[in-house]
């Protein structure tokens, strides 16, 4: 490049530089402006008028708390108590739980009751706002958003008669809905490097807008009303995802991608494709540290630098055209985004580039049927649901690829998070690159990948060393919640409640090499105990559920029973003195002894206690139970028969813990399942230093992972995933 090709190279970085100074410093204004940040850090109620920007969404389930939903939104005027009014312009959150937000619309302008709070982290976010009443609508949502809200809901009725995997993923693979997705498929594409798949992208784009160049082309139209239709195209999806930033960006990036198709110069697209991102983050400077912007803008300058070069390498070695562009698109996006994945996730996937080239095929067909599910679903209902039948068949192969793509033995490498890692990871990609275009280094990394390969992985399926051998209970680390398993013979386990979220739980249960669980106990309805029920079911054969009498919360109990119904295995209640025998486990109900009402927490309070026999060695599993009901069982039984050597503790090792219970059942390891950083303060440090002092080995789950408890010739052990055996 000459001098004065460089000199305008500096000019146009100090541009872009002041451009988007000067559009951050207003919007920074904006978010630290007085009259929002003082009435924040008062925490006072006003009312205020608010623009719904992005759809509502719901938040993780937290146990014994009703369903609370978040609503990004863009704030214009605040009132006061004494009547005085404030207009502005920052963006806030709605924390709510209230169901009546959820029917609002992007674009929906609505008045609220609401107390501001000040935000937490960075970002251009001026305050989090709590409102437990319904919004006032303010007239009604732009058109674009209520057609883009019937065709949506018409894809989803469409959907609603296919398989619940399928039928979840369909709305994702279309226009990013993933309302309806199981966690468990979303796990498995997240372990396969298939996340994409389910949010709108410039991919998204493509297929549609090229679907339709391609019948304008077999038409032979001309090229104008080519070009007019591609257009009307890409306006078209825009309203059918909802004109959400995201969307317009998703637009943008795909339409570079066509441009380039198009034109045949790949190079030529760059300066567009940065120009883009240049103008986008002035306008929007919070993409500048959006993972989902990064993602799209690597995966199209991945398409446009490294997918020509391997494609035209693949062609010169006799490879079809067709089939050389479905092989490299999905790596070169692969290899471009991986250090962002990587920094994020803290992890390296190995299956990504397999799985993205086995979902190439199903990702076209899907995403057109999905779209012409959503356009007919308004005039003709019988159409749309047949063009969805026929979409849930791509769309269930993307399920199997995810599930046995996640399933591959160290198909995911730990690597380093943040900044750091995905830097390295990108220095590493780049020389890599750069050295592959010698033959001698490209033979020489085939040979240490396949060296790598064919010495680890055997190591890893025969020796994995989980789960240890002689072990009598594994607690799942599952985050704030419960799953224990109790082994009965290979491939068999009792499963003791079911965790927060299907996916890990059925991770838990992989690794342990379940396939049949002749019983399902549920110690009580809370979702951090049932929420992952469907993770349990997920792949295996369960014979039977039995739970506790007391039938709230409500939402638990259906959960359980849906899946239970789904699989055809019975489901019964149990009572104190029941004892269950399963092949050399046996399992005692031992509480509760009574009927608890009026305490702090009733669910928690009549949760069942199990003392469970796996050979020879006394387990006794708590539930949540808290203080009253570990006093009644107590005053009932005197204390007798309720030693063991192993206890799980109560209710994730919270304070509410009767020092009399605990003195008695005097384990030898104790068990706390409990979530990292949780809100609740679990567990109680009192609580663990009573049980250290009486000789227990303590064990938490946020801190080491799945715990098991073994036998040794030595007698009891503690053994943690990945650590050697402790007395």
């Amino acid at each position: 490049m000459s001098l004065a090709g460089w000199r305008w190279v500096v000019v146009g970085t100090l541009l872009g530089v002041v451009c988007g100074t000067a559009a951050t410093g207003a919007r920074l204004a904006g978010r630290d402006a007085a009259p929002i940040a003082e009435l924040a850090r008062s925490r006072v109620q006003v009312t205020v008028d608010l623009t719904v920007r992005e759809d509502p969404r719901r938040l993780p389930v937290v146990s014994g708390r009703p369903p609370a939903y978040l609503v990004p939104a863009q704030l214009t005027r605040i009132r006061r108590a004494d009547g005085s009014a404030v207009l502005l312009s920052a963006r806030v959150v709605v924390l709510t739980n209230n169901p009546s937000w959820v029917g609002l619309l992007p674009g929906q302008r609505v008045e609220a009751r609401a107390r501001l709070g000040e935000p937490h982290g960075g970002g251009l976010t001026a305050a989090i706002l709590s409102a437990s009443g319904a919004p006032r609508r303010l007239g009604e949502a732009p058109w674009p958003q209520r057609a883009a809200g019937s065709l949506r809901a018409g894809l989803q009725r469409a959907c609603a008669p296919l398989a619940d995997e399928p039928g979840g993923l369909l709305p994702g693979l279309v226009v990013g809905d993933v309302s309806r997705l199981d966690p468990a498929v979303a796990e498995d594409f997240r372990a396969t490097g298939m996340t994409h798949l389910t949010a709108v992208s410039g991919s998204n784009v493509a297929i549609i807008v090229g679907a339709v160049l391609l019948l304008a082309r077999w038409a032979r139209a001309g090229p104008r009303l080519a070009a007019a239709t591609g257009v009307l195209a890409l306006v078209g999806f825009v309203i059918l995802a909802r004109p959400s930033p995201s969307v317009l960006r998703a637009a943008a990036m795909g339409g570079l991608g066509l441009l380039a198709l198009a034109s045949g110069r790949p190079r030529a697209a760059l300066p567009a494709l940065w120009a883009a991102v240049a103008v986008l983050v002035v306008v929007d400077p919070q993409l500048a540290g959006d993972a989902g912007f990064a993602l799209s803008v690597l995966a199209t300058a991945g398409l446009l630098l490294i997918a020509p070069r391997w494609r035209d390498g693949l062609r010169r070695r006799g490879v079809p055209a067709g089939l050389a562009e479905a092989l490299v698109v999905p790596a070169a996006a692969q290899v471009a985004c991986a250090p962002v994945v990587a920094g994020i996730s803290g992890t390296v996937s190995l299956v990504s580039v397999p799985a993205n080239l086995l979902a190439v095929p199903a990702v076209a067909p899907a995403t057109i049927l999905g779209v012409t599910a959503a356009v007919v679903s308004p005039v003709w209902p019988a159409g749309a649901e047949f063009a969805a039948w026929l979409g849930g068949w791509p769309a269930g192969w993307l399920v199997t690829v995810a599930r046995y793509g996640a399933e591959v033995p160290a198909g995911v490498l730990p690597w380093p998070a943040g900044a750091r890692g995905g830097l390295l990871l990108a220095a590493l990609t780049g020389a890599l690159l750069v050295a592959a275009r010698r033959r001698l280094v490209r033979r020489l990394l085939a040979v240490v990948a396949a060296a790598v390969v064919l010495g680890t992985l055997p190591v890893r399926l025969v020796a994995s060393g989980w789960p240890p051998p002689g072990w009598l209970l594994v607690a799942c680390a599952v985050g704030q919640g419960d799953a224990v398993v109790l082994p009965v013979a290979p491939g068999q386990a009792v499963v003791v409640d079911a965790g927060p979220e299907p996916a890990a739980t059925d991770r838990c249960l992989h690794r342990l090499g379940v396939r049949v669980v002749p019983l399902l106990l549920v110690s009580h309805f809370h979702a951090d105990h049932v929420g992952g029920v469907s993770g349990v079911f997920k792949g295996r054969t369960v014979r039977a559920v039995v739970t506790t009498a007391w039938a709230e919360p409500t939402a638990g109990r259906e959960a359980v029973a849906r899946a239970a119904t789904a699989a055809g295995t019975p489901v019964r209640v149990a009572e104190t003195g029941q004892t269950y025998t399963v092949g050399g486990v046996t399992l005692s109900v031992v509480g509760p002894t009574k009927r608890l009402a009026g305490t702090r927490s009733d669910p928690n309070n009549n949760s069942l206690m199990l003392l469970a026999r796996v050979r020879g060695v006394r387990i006794l599993l708590a539930g949540d139970a808290e203080e009253e009901e570990q006093q009644a069982l107590l005053d009932s039984t005197g204390g007798a028969g309720l030693a063991a050597d192993v206890l799980k503790v109560a209710h994730h090792g919270s304070a509410f813990q009767d020092p009399a219970f605990l003195d008695v059942v005097h384990p030898k390891i104790a068990v706390v399942s409990v979530g990292a950083d949780n809100p609740y303060g679990h567990p109680n440090p009192s609580v663990l230093a009573r049980l250290g002092r009486h000789g227990a080995r303590v064990v938490r789950t946020d801190r080491s992972g799945d715990a098991a408890a073994v036998r040794t010739e030595h007698g009891l052990a503690v053994v943690v995933r990945g650590r050697p055996p402790g007395r």
